[in-house]
């Protein structure tokens, strides 16, 4: 990207969006950090939900839980990069392959580590148990990167849908996602709970179209009315005992229920209602350029932000240098202020050393071989297999039973060599054999901080950027 262009690219973004993204990502750390209480007792490392623990502390979580924020920012982002990148007459095949490869490689580096750290704990004898609980704790927050994989490869139909029908879409899928919490109580059809992975997310996903487009902001009184709604109809599910009141865990969350979706809409409308007080306050350019930098490594942040409670709880809790109290107690909660410190100052040096080791990746090409009618199709197979074993990561972890998930790692792979193959980006005059190039980028329509852009020469020394 030209300097004008990166200069023109900085004034135009919504820097109140790449806010809240650092917000969210920040958010469902320390909470994480909170409320899964890591345990080191008879020589064996552990962990436990605190909530189990505290009687109020289910009310918390109405705090702590942020992924709505990320999922609205995500609806926001997609559909500015599709509008703007389809006018360019960039295809569905390159848009896709782009938004998922800046979220696969990253990951392929984290899982890629977490795989060598599982072989390096059989080799020391680390009893299998224990090493499956830890090596799950390590995989169960990749569980929302299927459904945002997915929500990115059906962003083109989702805002088509979203341009012709409006809110009659996010509509549709609140009523579906309450049809399914009736279907899933039949005998044996409690699968189809699932389904509201896409119903629920897929909602909050639709009103960042509506965000982005403004319709869902003007007039101001629009997103009042989305947190009234949502407050409403969720103080009533949970005072009629149908839903829990815990907004982290399976209560609400796994599947999500229309208790949850009520919760999103609530917490929505009240941060687009923020916009133009907080935004204001985002002009300064030193509070700007925090935010950026902090945007620029969210995802890495999110990826690796276990590794550092691993770290001290080996460190801190098997030496005795830190207690560990009962949960709850005043003692634990003052212990709590310790461990949130001493795992920020691991994670921060640990996301700047990841980040500068990722750099190699900025040289990967984009799509390997020729593009053709096979290119979607790859694309399709690509998502599938990656979703299907990052699901699978984050139910049953890096170590089931203590070994390797090896069908997980090779649908991994598949999917990952599946998506590269879907061919490089031909140039205007039909010369294609000049290889596409990755960079790096802080930029409002990604989310990541390795971003991988197709490129293609025009003339020596300039770039069309897609």
């Amino acid at each position: 990207m030209s300097v004008e262009g990166w200069l023109k690219n900085d004034m135009t973004r919504n820097r109140y969006a790449d806010l809240l993204r650092v917000v969210a990502i920040s958010g469902v750390v320390y909470g994480h950090w909170l409320l899964v209480s890591v345990t080191y007792r008879h020589g064996r490392l552990s962990g436990v939900n605190a909530i189990d623990y505290v009687s109020w502390g289910r009310w918390v979580t109405w705090a702590m839980q942020v992924m709505a924020v990320f999922f609205l920012v995500g609806g926001y982002v997609n559909a500015g990069s599709w509008t703007e990148h389809h006018a360019q007459g960039q295809g569905w095949t390159l848009w896709v392959r782009d938004r998922v490869m800046r979220l696969l490689w990253p990951t392929a580096a984290y899982i890629a580590v977490a795989v060598i750290a599982v072989v390096i704990a059989q080799a020391a004898g680390v009893p299998r148990a224990e090493l499956a609980e830890i090596a799950w704790l390590m995989a169960l927050h990749l569980w929302f990167l299927p459904v945002y994989l997915l929500l990115n490869a059906l962003t083109p139909v989702l805002l088509t849908a979203h341009r012709r029908w409006g809110f009659a879409v996010p509509a549709a899928m609140a009523v579906a996602t309450a049809l399914v919490a009736v279907v899933r109580t039949a005998p044996d059809l409690h699968f189809v709970g699932y389904a509201d992975y896409l119903f629920v997310w897929g909602c909050i996903h639709q009103w960042g179209f509506a965000w982005q487009d403004g319709s869902l902001t003007s007039p101001r009184w629009r997103p009042y009315a989305l947190a009234v709604a949502g407050a409403a109809l969720l103080v009533g599910l949970v005072a009629s005992r149908t839903y829990k009141v815990d907004m982290v865990g399976s209560g609400n969350t796994n599947p999500p229920s229309i208790a949850f979706l009520a919760f999103a809409a609530a917490q929505s409308g009240l941060v687009l209602a923020a916009e133009p007080w907080v935004s204001r306050r985002l002009t300064g350019a030193r509070l700007w350029r925090r935010v950026r930098r902090l945007n620029s490594v969210v995802m890495n942040i999110y990826l690796w932000h276990f590794v550092p409670a691993l770290i001290v709880a080996v460190a801190f809790y098997a030496t005795g240098v830190i207690g560990q109290p009962p949960i709850g107690g005043a003692r634990w909660w003052e212990l709590r202020l310790v461990w949130f410190a001493l795992l920020t100052a691991l994670l921060v040096p640990l996301v700047a050393a990841v980040t500068w080791a990722e750099r190699p990746m900025l040289r990967l090409p984009g799509g390997i071989g020729p593009t053709g009618w096979w290119s979607p199709v790859l694309l399709v197979i690509g998502i599938a297999a990656a979703a299907q074993s990052l699901a699978t990561f984050a139910v049953d972890g890096f170590a089931p039973d203590g070994g390797l998930p090896g069908p997980a790692l090779a649908g991994f792979a598949v999917g990952i060599t599946a998506t590269l193959l879907t061919g490089r980006v031909p140039k205007p005059d039909g010369d294609d054999h000049r290889p596409q190039r990755l960079e790096a980028r802080d930029d409002a329509l990604g989310d990541t901080g390795i971003a991988v852009t197709m490129q293609f020469d025009q003339e020596p020394g300039r770039t069309r950027e897609h």
